[in-house]
Formats: C-alpha cells, sequence, structure tokens
C-alpha cells in the first residue's frame, strides 16, 4: 500500500516549528510494516492544499494529513477537504454536542468559532479525538482514503493508534498479527551494532524478523519486527532472535520496549529497599529530573545538589577536605560519600564534568568522572566525551544513570563505550 503524509502550517513550512509529527507518524507506520512513500509540507493556503490534497490523492491508496483542524481562520483542512472530494461542509450534529459536554465537563464556556471543528465534508468518515476538540475523519479524494489529523501531538498519537493505524492495516488486507520488540542501549554505534547483529534476523529457521535501527544520541533504539498468524506463531518466531540480541548486546541494553533507563534504575532501588541522593554538575540536574519525573520517586529519592563546579558542589555539601587542585575523580569521590551520608540514602550518585579545550583548538571535549557510593563499597567511572557541551552534557547524565543500572544489577560499570576519546 503506498502512503503519503501531508503536514500542514505555516509554521511547519517556515520551520518555526519542529515537525516531530511527520517523524512520529513514519515510525509508527513502519511499526507496523507499513512505509511511507511521500511526504509533503503544505502551507496555509487554498490552493496550495487543495493542489496538495488532488496530487495524492492521484498517487496514493492513503493519506494522513496533519494539522488544520482548529477553530481559527487559518485552519482550512475540512474546508479544502470537501473542496478536493467535491462534496459541501455538513455540521455533524454529534460531534457539537461531544464538544459541548467537553467544554462543560471542563467548567469552560465554548467559543462560538469552536462549531467550526464540526464542520465536516458530506459523508465524512468521523474518527473519535478521545483527548480533544479536534474531529479527526476519513474521506476519499480521488483513488486515496484520506484521514485528517490534528497537529496538537497529545491529540494526534491517540487518534493514529487508535483508530487510523487499525482502519490502514484493514485496507491493505493485512491479516497477520504484528508485533514490534525494542531495546534501548547506550555507549554502543549504530553501525557497531549492526556488525554485532549481523545475521541475527535469519537465525531461527522461518523467523521473518526484521530488523531496524533508530538512533537517538544519546541512546540507540534496535527494533525487531515479526509478522505471524496469530500470537503463538509471532511468539515463537520471535523467541530466539531476542534471546540472540540480548546476547550479542549483553551488558549495553538498558531496557526494552516501553521501559526507560530511568525506569529501570528506579525499580530496581526500590526492589533493594534502597535510596539515592545525586550531586551533579553541568548537567543541570538532569539526572534527578529523569528520575524525578516518574511516579514513585519520591520514596526513593532524597536529595539532589547542583552546582557550576566540583569545587562549588564540594561547598554546598560542606566538605572541608577537598583540595581545590584534587583531580575530577577525588572530588567525585568526596562527593558520592557526602551526598549519601548527609541524606541519609543508601547510595551516592556523583556525577561532574570538566570542560577543556581540544588540542587543536576547534572544539571541546568533557572529562566526565562518575562515582557511587554505598556505606561500604565505592564505584568510579571516568570517561573523556568529545562533540561539544551539549553532547558532553547528554552523555554523561546517561553515563551516571548507567553506571548505577550496572552497580546494582552487579555489572562492570566501567565498559569502554564507542563514544569516548582515549585518557
Amino acid at each position: 500500500m503506498r502512503i503519503e503524509i501531508i503536514c500542514t502550517g505555516d509554521e511547519v513550512l517556515t520551520g518555526k516549528i519542529v515537525n516531530t509529527n511527520f517523524t512520529y507518524i513514519s515510525q509508527k507506520l513502519e511499526d507496523h510494516g507499513l512505509s511511507v512513500k511521500w511526504e509533503t509540507t503544505v502551507g496555509d493556503d487554498r490552493e496550495d492544499l487543495l493542489h496538495a490534497f488532488q496530487a495524492a490523492g492521484g498517487r496514493a491508496d492513503a493519506v494522513i494529513v496533519n494539522g488544520g483542524l482548529g477553530p481559527t481562520v487559518d485552519d482550512l483542512s475540512q474546508e479544502i477537504a470537501a473542496q478536493a472530494a467535491g462534496v459541501e461542509l455538513e455540521l455533524h450534529q454529534g460531534w457539537l454536542a461531544r464538544m459541548k459536554e467537553m467544554f462543560a465537563r471542563r467548567g469552560r464556556t465554548m467559543s462560538p468559532n469552536n462549531v467550526k471543528q464540526a464542520m465536516l465534508p458530506a459523508g465524512a468518515e468521523l474518527v473519535d479525538n478521545p483527548v480533544g476538540t479536534a474531529c479527526g475523519f476519513g474521506v476519499t479524494i480521488g483513488k486515496a482514503r484520506f484521514y485528517f489529523t490534528p497537529g496538537v501531538p497529545r491529540e494526534l498519537r491517540p487518534m493514529l493508534e487508535q483508530e487510523i493505524l487499525p482502519r490502514l492495516l484493514q485496507r491493505g488486507g493485512e491479516q497477520a498479527v504484528i508485533r514490534l520488540k525494542r531495546f534501548h542501549s547506550f555507549g554502543l554505534g549504530e553501525s557497531h551494532v549492526d556488525s554485532l547483529l549481523d545475521g541475527v534476523a535469519t537465525s531461527a529457521p522461518g523467523s521473518n524478523v526484521k530488523l531496524g535501527f533508530r538512533a537517538h544520541y544519546p541512546q540507540l533504539e534496535t527494533k525487531l519486527t515479526v509478522r505471524g498468524r496469530d500470537e503463538a506463531d509471532v511468539a515463537a518466531k520471535l523467541a530466539p532472535v531476542e534471546q540472540e540480541v540480548r546476547r550479542r548486546i549483553g551488558n549495553f541494553i538498558l531496557a526494552e520496549d516501553g521501559d526507560t533507563l530511568e525506569g529501570v534504575v528506579l525499580s530496581l532501588l526500590a526492589e533493594r529497599c534502597a535510596s539515592l541522593a545525586v550531586a551533579e554538575t553541568l548537567t543541570g540536574g538532569q539526572v534527578a529530573a529523569r528520575l524525578l519525573a516518574l511516579a514513585g520517586a519520591e520514596t526513593v529519592f532524597c536529595r539532589g545538589t547542583v552546582a557550576s563546579s566540583g569545587v562549588k558542589l564540594a561547598e554546598a555539601l560542606s566538605i572541608t577536605s577537598v583540595d581545590a587542585a584534587g583531580t575530577v575523580v577525588d572530588v567525585a569521590t568526596s562527593v558520592a560519600h557526602a551526598a549519601r551520608r548527609q541524606s541519609g540514602a543508601t547510595h551516592g550518585l556523583a556525577v561532574l564534568v570538566d570542560m577543556q579545550a581540544d588540542a587543536d583548538g576547534r572544539g571541546e571535549s568533557g572529562a566526565i568522572s562518575v562515582a557511587i557510593a554505598t556505606e561500604d563499597s565505592l564505584a568510579v567511572r571516568s570517561s573523556l566525551l568529545a562533540g561539544g557541551r551539549d553532547w558532553v552534557r547528554s552523555g554523561a547524565i546517561e553515563m551516571a544513570l548507567d553506571c548505577l543500572r550496572r552497580l546494582l544489577l552487579g555489572l562492570p560499570v566501567d565498559e569502554k563505550i564507542d563514544f569516548e576519546k582515549a585518557m
């Protein structure tokens, strides 16, 4: 099935808003074995929109249009869809009642211009929006079935997953069960993992598994997509390939499927009735923020301390024995012990970063020191990352959480990664 995605809006066309919706839609379709053949971005112009809809209707089998379903004058998707389909706009009384109920439930008065959102092309198929007022709909233009979606990501995503994907799979005659398995890793580059997993997709006879990657530094997502007659068939095909991926990537796998690194760390601490204090420089408190964003973090997380340098961090923790001339490792060690001791936590995690100019003067590197202290043990990890301040900062946050994960699982915390330089 040939699929096109059309993203609308002047703010998207001019780059004022990064078009993350296209990335999300395309990846979701790919995960379900549906490939996008074309992507079109068009501004809020009637003629341009009409031409884009007609062109897509002439070459695609299915089209997802994102944006233009709001209540304002520049939201034109319903109007132009009706024109392209050769029908009139009609008021959908059911959706109008739904919007009025939604506003009343929130204690708000519905503005008259919201009625525009209930105007749909005659004969259109309603596509439910469970969280917002923008009514999705389906209509045929040319030879293609069009599905119109809101531009707000939190409204788009459930609509795509719950409403549109099942329709697309049904239109494509796809009756097989499809499952996506994801592995999240840190420390290995995409080409390295690709090499490590050479032949893994065909390692089991008749496995019919597709291997793919999505790099989003500092993590890499390794994806396995498998089709089968039913759930049992899918599970049988996937199991040996999953096992082989875990064997080959090993300790670098942070989490699987919908789990996150911070979620894994938090669960491991909770399982051990452990608690944590964090001290950070350069990372801006993001190690603590990643953990505290999760439900239940308050039962595990004791304290976070942020400072501009190791010396300032030592001062904040009332450490008098740290020499300003000491190494980053020395300071990190003292800070981790003090953070644990003063907060009453079982684990103290310190991540310190010292930015320094490269020898050629053309860039920066970051000397990272991670220290994890318990009452009777200490683990230290030192690394030198190149790539500029933002790259180093992201790497340091990930490395700190990964070191804690490894320590809690009894894995080595100092395995070399692809992104570091020789120290």
